[in-house]
């Protein structure tokens, strides 16, 4: 039988949860009472919205239960790892809604904007909260620089797939660029959850190593994605002039500078990588 700790529910993370339920609740009420929007950008802020309230009372109900401490992973680094990763999702959401759904008559979306924005400073307070760790105690990989960077490299994909359509897909060249963005997303979700899971150790060689090799080819891949999504995606290199508000033309430019900014973001987690394995663990 399943006590219940009443602890987790008034220490400040456990408030800052809360504050970030009720937040995320508020605002994806307010977009949905405003009625739907057929673009992939609302679907994005209404999924982080119920995302992040789904996963943080879930959070909360397993705390309070005391069912977390029984499960079969490291729950620290899990809930550490859900809160940066709903810092950065309410921090794109609350300003992409803003850029691309609200107007100075629309009272609902202006308030989902405001509430979205008090919601990232909670979840930020709560990756501050869940940081501090007293000196010497052990911390999980998703709580570690590489971490960090393993999950920043599944949220730029999450942004790219967003800004992705199906009629972008006619060139071999583009849906090479597809197969990059999903064969390096798919491999980075199986790390992190080979992970959280301390599944690791299981391997008849060395995990670390393997992560590197793949780090590698997933920068080499990004390189060329790099080069060949703006060569097709771009033949004039103009706006189109009666292209309106959400214009196809602009998610090409957003999968374009994410990208690039993936492609960096692999480099440097090789860079650090190979220092962590090969010089700092020799020492």
């Amino acid at each position: 039988m399943s006590l219940v700790d009443f602890r987790s529910l008034t220490q400040p993370v456990g408030m800052m949860r809360i504050m970030a339920a009720i937040l995320t609740c508020m605002s994806f009420s307010l977009v949905a009472s405003a009625g739907h929007v057929q673009s992939p950008y609302w679907a994005w802020c209404m999924f982080t919205w119920v995302f992040c309230f789904f996963f943080t009372l879930l959070i909360l109900i397993l705390e309070f239960t005391t069912v977390s401490a029984k499960l079969p992973f490291a729950w620290e680094d899990f809930t550490t790892a859900f809160a940066m990763l709903a810092c950065l999702m309410c921090l794109t959401t609350s300003i992409i809604y803003p850029s691309f759904f609200t107007c100075g008559n629309c009272h609902r979306q202006i308030g989902a904007s405001v509430v979205s924005w008090v919601c990232f400073g909670v979840y930020a307070c709560e990756v501050v909260l869940t940081r501090l760790h007293p000196s010497g105690q052990n911390i999980g990989f998703l709580s570690t620089l590489p971490g960090m960077m393993k999950m920043l490299e599944t949220f730029i994909a999450c942004l790219i797939f967003t800004s992705l359509e199906s009629s972008q897909f006619r060139t071999p060249g583009l849906r090479w660029c597809v197969a990059v963005y999903s064969l390096c997303f798919i491999f980075s979700i199986v790390i992190i959850l080979l992970t959280i899971g301390q599944l690791t150790s299981s391997f008849p060689f060395s995990f670390d190593k393997l992560v590197i090799v793949y780090n590698i080819l997933a920068a080499v891949m990004y390189a060329t994605a790099m080069v060949i999504w703006p060569l097709y995606s771009f033949p004039s290199n103009k706006r189109p002039a009666n292209c309106g508000h959400h214009c196809p033309w602009d998610k090409l430019v957003v999968v374009t500078f994410m990208t690039i900014i993936n492609f960096i973001v692999y480099t440097l987690d090789t860079v650090y990588s190979i220092r962590l394995v090969f010089f700092v663990s020799n020492q």
